[in-house]
């Protein structure tokens, strides 16, 4: 792309001298021959342009394009590895522009900057030695405002950062404000705050407006005070030019050669200014996306991984294990010991608070222990690559997650190499026979977004087949069945005893309901877990 860029700019060079010599040896000297000769090659010069520019246009886009994306799946997966914390306290309109406005002007700073002053360069050096043959006079003339611009432009720049990163976060508010909204649409039309809602997006939208009409005539005066510069000291070169054409001391060709070479001068010129300028408008962004790559994970998975034990088991063990998240006073867990048995259906109950689902978390390590260890069949968690461990612990929460995908992808998330008899059968032993045949088509038929059309008891017989596909060797229910009626809450618990018996099941509820047939019950309160005795069932 470079080379094209190069060769279009050595022909753009080519042009102005032609026409110099088209009007003093062709017009002025009235000779046709030279007219024709000269036509001919500019228009094989324009041809030729055309040519280049379109494959340089065609290279361009592929180029930015695949950085772009780049850019946006390196900063994506990082992401990814964020602990649940982080999302808890970040508005998801803001990391959306991040990812969207802020990697596209990075993206395009990468892209443009080097090819810009590269191919400006060659350009400007071009005209500039050409303009110093023709009149070394009047090319001093045309850039002694230069120096001037520089030091406007290093006026105007923290403005234009100031302004930039204003902007930028309103454009995060109005993103969070709308996903929230858009998500809690029931909520508002329930409580017949639609009114309410538009008022308050049209508070967003002032501010906003506000701050663009800021950045945009920032933007306009940081470009049109250099511009306004250079229109002074154009009209200082047409009358030092023109007083030497009257006098017989320049050609009226090389007046107007030189005023065109200035014109394609004048272009990398006012590049070279703005890219003074994009530099803090991409720093700005580079800054805002920076601040998620600092972010670093809480877990990883060890450089030497160990492997669990081929013969699947299941067995929990808790070692003075102590926890406590850094917004509570109280540690979640304090210095915890106990076992549970492979293969046993346990429930951990507790008051609301306590931090049940916090043991679902440290599970499946969205966070580890801060003290103490967690082992599955005998091997610590921390020593368990992620992947091995999380297929080995499958978690069904209260709040199925579905896609915006076919039934069957949504069953197959967490073993996408499923194949089709292997989905088939884990929805038919989640009792989905039902779902399946009143969907139109069937396990491909497109679910919306967040499977909102079906009911809590389907949603969560999707999740029981998903975790069934995964084949874990334990399995969380985390609140799983909070919400739903009694006779569906006691086919969901009947449907997970049947495909998930002799494997290690841990219920997280204060559902008596969802109690039912555990051969353990384990109390978390004040950070303790343990064992419950009568009087623990007697209060239940």
């Amino acid at each position: 792309m470079l080379a094209l860029s190069l060769a279009a700019s050595g022909l753009g060079l080519i042009q102005p001298w032609l026409t110099k010599i088209l009007i003093d040896d062709g017009l002025v000297a009235r000779n046709m021959s030279v007219v024709w000769q000269v036509a001919g090659v500019l228009v094989a010069v324009a041809l030729l342009t055309m040519a280049i520019g379109a494959l340089n246009r065609w290279a361009y886009v592929d180029l930015s394009a695949r950085i772009l994306f780049a850019l946006r799946e390196d900063v994506y997966a990082h992401l990814l590895t964020l602990s649940p914390r982080f999302f808890a306290g970040r508005k998801t309109g803001d990391i959306m522009v991040r990812l969207d406005g802020d990697i596209a002007e990075i993206q395009r700073f990468v892209t443009d900057s080097g090819l810009a002053l590269v191919n400006g360069l060659i350009v400007f050096l071009g005209c500039l030695g050409v303009m110093l043959a023709l009149s070394p006079m009047l090319t001093l003339i045309a850039f002694v405002v230069l120096p001037l611009q520089i030091t406007y432009l290093r006026f105007m720049r923290p403005r234009v950062e100031r302004a930039t990163r204003a902007l930028r976060a309103r454009a995060g508010d109005i993103a969070g404000y709308l996903i929230e909204r858009l998500r809690a649409v029931r909520l508002v039309q329930a409580s017949r705050a639609e009114g309410h809602e538009r008022a308050l997006l049209s508070a967003h939208n002032a501010a906003y407006h506000d701050d663009l009409i800021t950045m945009q005539l920032t933007s306009y005066f940081t470009g049109a005070g250099p511009a306004f510069l250079s229109g002074l000291a154009t009209a200082a070169l047409f009358v030092a030019g023109g007083a030497l054409v009257v006098n017989d001391a320049l050609s009226l060709g090389t007046l107007i050669a030189f005023s065109v070479y200035l014109a394609r001068a004048s272009g990398p010129v006012q590049t070279f200014l703005g890219l003074y300028v994009a530099a803090e408008r991409a720093r700005v962004s580079l800054d805002r996306v920076r601040e998620l790559l600092d972010h670093r994970p809480l877990v990883r998975s060890p450089a030497n991984p160990l492997s669990l034990p081929d013969r699947p088991s299941g067995e929990i063990r808790f070692e003075s294990v102590t926890f406590s998240h850094p917004e509570r006073r109280e540690p979640i867990l304090a210095d915890v010991s106990l076992t549970i048995p492979a293969g046993a259906k346990v429930a951990i109950t507790g008051p609301s608070g306590a931090g049940k689902s916090t043991i679902a978390d440290l599970l499946v390590r969205f966070y580890d222990p801060d003290k103490g260890a967690i082992m599955l069949d005998g091997v610590d968690l921390r020593h368990l690559s992620l992947g091995t461990l999380r297929g080995a612990v499958a978690l069904v929460a209260q709040d199925t997650v579905l896609l915006n995908a076919t039934l069957a992808d949504n069953i197959r998330y967490a073993r996408p190499d499923a194949s089709a008899r292997e989905i088939r059968a884990a929805a038919e032993a989640a009792q989905l026979d039902k779902v399946i045949a009143a969907l139109p088509a069937g396990l491909d038929t497109p679910l919306p977004e967040l499977g909102a059309t079906l009911s809590g008891g389907q949603r969560q017989r999707v999740a029981i087949a998903r975790a069934f596909l995964q084949n874990p060797r334990v399995l969380v229910l985390d609140e799983a069945t909070s919400g739903l009626d009694a006779a569906t809450e006691a086919a969901l618990t009947e449907a997970v005893d049947r495909l998930f018996a002799g494997r290690t099941r841990i219920v997280i509820s204060h559902n008596p309901r969802a109690l039912q047939g555990v051969d353990m019950e384990l109390v978390l309160d004040a950070g303790r877990l343990r064992i419950a005795d009568k009087k623990d069932f007697l209060n239940r």
